[in-house]
C-alpha cells in the first residue's frame, strides 16, 4: 500500500468520528409508546366538591432553534470521550475503530481494523498537529511513522476532523432541521433520539472538507442524546457509505502519548 493510499483510508477516521452514520440502526429495547392512562370513575360522594387532577409535567423536547446550543453546551464542558464505529460500504463490512480523544491537549489515538486494512489493525496516535501511524503495508509491524500535518491536506483532514465536536458546530449554519423521535432505551440509558437533517454541501464545506460531486443536497442523522444533551450515539447513511458510532467514558481520565523513538520509523 502506497503512503498516499494509506492516509487516504486513514482519513477516514474525522469521518467516522464527526459524520457518524448508520450500518443499521441501533434497536431500542425496553422502549414502549406512552399511552394515557384510564381510570374507572368511582361514585360521586354527596355533597363534596370536585377539583381538576393535576396536570403530568409537560417534557420539553429540543428543536430547530434549541438544539445546537444545548448540545455545543454539553460538549464543551467534556474533556476526553471514547468512540467505537463501525463503517460498511454497499452492505459490506469495512472497518471498526476503537479509540480515545482529549480536548487539553488536542490528541487521540485510535486503532482500526477490517476489510480496509486487509483484514489487519492500524493504529493512529496524534498529538496536537503530529500524526503517529502504524498502518499495514505502510509500516513494519509494531512501528511508526510520524508525519507533520502540513505535508498534505489529507492528513491535515485527519488530525482536524478527528474531533467530533467540529461536525456538531458546523449543524449551526448547515441545519435545515432537528425533529424528536421518541425516547428510547438503549445501554441501559434513557435517550432521546433526533432526526437532525443538514444541508450537506454546507455541513462539508464548514468542516473544511471538499464536497464531492452528485451528493444529496441534504443528509439526515439520527442522533440520542442523554438527560445532559450529550451525544452518545450517531448514525447516517451517504452514498452507500453508512457508519454507527458511540460515545462513552466523557470527562475519565485519559492518558496519550506518543510512540517511543525506537518504535518510529523513516
Amino acid at each position: 500500500m502506497k503512503f498516499r493510499a494509506a492516509v487516504a483510508t486513514a482519513a477516514a477516521v474525522p469521518l467516522a468520528l464527526g459524520l457518524a452514520a448508520c450500518g443499521g440502526e441501533p434497536k431500542a429495547t425496553g422502549y414502549k409508546p406512552t399511552t394515557p392512562a384510564t381510570t374507572t370513575a368511582a361514585p360521586k360522594p354527596a355533597a363534596t366538591s370536585t377539583s381538576a387532577p393535576a396536570k403530568p409535567a409537560t417534557v420539553v423536547h429540543l428543536n430547530r432553534v434549541t438544539f445546537v446550543p444545548a448540545m455545543t453546551t454539553a460538549v464543551s464542558k467534556q474533556k476526553a470521550w471514547h468512540t467505537v464505529g463501525t463503517v460498511t460500504a454497499n452492505g459490506s463490512p469495512l472497518m471498526t475503530m476503537d479509540g480515545v480523544q482529549t480536548t487539553n491537549p488536542v490528541a487521540m489515538s485510535m486503532e482500526m481494523s477490517g476489510a480496509a486494512f486487509q483484514g489487519k489493525t492500524a493504529k493512529i496516535v496524534v498529538i496536537g498537529k503530529t500524526a503517529y501511524l502504524s498502518i499495514p503495508g505502510l509500516t513494519p509491524a509494531g512501528k511508526y511513522k510520524k508525519v507533520a500535518s502540513g505535508l498534505n491536506d489529507q492528513l491535515t483532514e485527519l488530525i482536524e476532523g478527528g474531533d467530533p465536536t467540529k461536525i456538531y458546530k458546523s449543524f449551526d449554519k448547515s441545519m435545515v432541521d432537528a425533529k424528536f423521535v421518541r425516547t428510547e432505551t438503549i445501554g441501559g440509558q434513557q435517550l432521546d433520539r433526533y432526526a437532525v437533517t443538514v444541508n450537506t454541501a454546507k455541513a462539508l464545506a464548514l468542516q473544511g472538507k471538499k464536497v464531492p460531486a452528485g451528493l444529496p443536497k441534504t443528509l439526515t442523522y439520527s442522533m440520542w442524546l442523554d438527560k445532559s444533551h450529550l451525544v452518545r450515539r450517531m448514525t447516517f447513511d451517504l452514498s452507500g457509505v453508512s457508519m454507527v458510532m458511540t460515545m462513552s467514558d466523557y470527562n475519565k481520565p485519559v492518558n496519550i502519548t506518543a510512540p517511543p523513538a525506537s518504535k518510529i520509523v523513516k
